[in-house]
């Protein structure tokens, strides 16, 4: 399962290189522009673990998430763009995350870029009626009038992707989203929902897929590539393997069952982690912050993942520096391909 390199400067169209991906060092500045209406930090916060049992999450967990906000977002830090989703602990992670943008406008503060996502069951078969009412749901939870980004969740409607790229479309006419984007699409899901969203002079912002040093799949697949030929940004989520690319778990200290994604067994990394610690030990950083900053490297944004302000720290120390091509090099060697599933994860 071990990778093959391939070149750290993805291939596609370069015009993309400094709008939809970071070409260079990332920093605390640095900005990207999706869908040609949204201007976002080169790395994204995931808050899936915000209001989800999944995570073990608990009310009193509400005043270390609340920290966690503030420290991403100061100007050390430069965080703006936070990631969720209707179904996130049913919708908790929206409601905590609309408290905190009120949190902001009461303390005289940025509003961040906040994307969410629909999922569109099968019998969800009433296009746009279902996607405008859950959209609205959305909009409601998070206290906002329109929403920054809005992503399909998962390629598993029946109804066809035509139909669904009309219905992004209404949402943006009405005024509702500013921009919109897909999640675990392929390749050709993707290049079709960008043909079907054109024709009403929208551009796809986003695809956002699995990637990291334990799934090289969106690179190798040359999904990349055509994400940035087309002008669509690659949003990376579980670039730290659910924890598993951060030092904390071990063969005898797995982590929860429940992490589904990129499961492999501690065993079996053994290799991959020992080249990330010492990589890390040169870089003075976390060993989080080398993943994180390999997926950087590779033209993604990463949706790390943070519950408290040491591990805000901790993700963004993976700006002020980007690896060397001889480093992406050799952590491709020792990292996994994975693959796509049958019924979630198509790209």
């Amino acid at each position: 399962m071990a990778a093959t390199h391939t070149d750290s400067v993805p291939v596609g169209n370069p015009q993309a290189a400094g709008i939809i991906y970071v070409q260079g060092v990332p920093t605390p500045e640095t900005r990207l522009t999706l869908g040609g209406a949204i201007s976002v930090s080169p790395m994204a916060i995931g808050t899936w673990a915000w209001g989800d049992p999944v995570w073990n999450y608990k009310p009193e967990m509400f005043d270390d998430i609340a920290a966690t906000w503030d420290t991403l977002q100061a100007e050390s830090s430069g965080i703006n763009f936070f990631d969720t989703a209707e179904v996130y602990g049913k919708g908790e992670s929206e409601n905590i995350i609309g408290r905190l943008l009120k949190k902001n406008r009461q303390e005289g503060k940025p509003l961040p870029i906040i994307a969410t996502k629909f999922l569109p069951y099968p019998w969800k078969w009433s296009y746009p009626s279902s996607l405008l009412g859950a959209l609205k749901g959305s909009i409601e939870r998070l206290g906002v009038d329109v929403v920054d980004l809005y992503q399909i969740h998962g390629p598993i409607h029946l109804r066809s992707i035509e139909v669904v790229a009309d219905a992004l479309a209404e949402a943006v006419k009405l005024g509702l989203v500013k921009s919109v984007g897909v999640s675990n699409y392929s390749i050709d899901q993707m290049v079709r929902m960008h043909a079907a969203l054109a024709k009403h002079g929208i551009q796809l912002a986003t695809n956002q897929v699995e990637f990291s040093l334990l799934r090289r799949y969106p690179e190798t697949s040359g999904m990349i590539a055509k994400c940035h030929e087309l002008g669509v940004a690659v949003l990376a989520y579980s670039p730290l393997g659910m924890g598993r690319l951060t030092g904390k778990y071990t063969a005898e200290n797995p982590p929860p069952s429940g992490r589904r994604f990129s499961n492999y067994p501690m065993t079996e990394l053994t290799p991959l982690l020992a080249v990330i610690e010492r990589i890390a030990k040169e870089h003075n950083v976390p060993m989080s912050a080398v993943a994180l900053n390999y997926t950087i490297a590779k033209g993604t944004i990463p949706l790390g993942g943070a519950r408290n302000p040491d591990q805000a720290r901790q993700n963004v120390k993976a700006f002020g520096w980007r690896l060397s091509d001889k480093e992406v090099e050799e952590l491709d060697g020792v990292a996994l391909i994975g693959d796509k599933g049958m019924f979630w994860q198509h790209g």
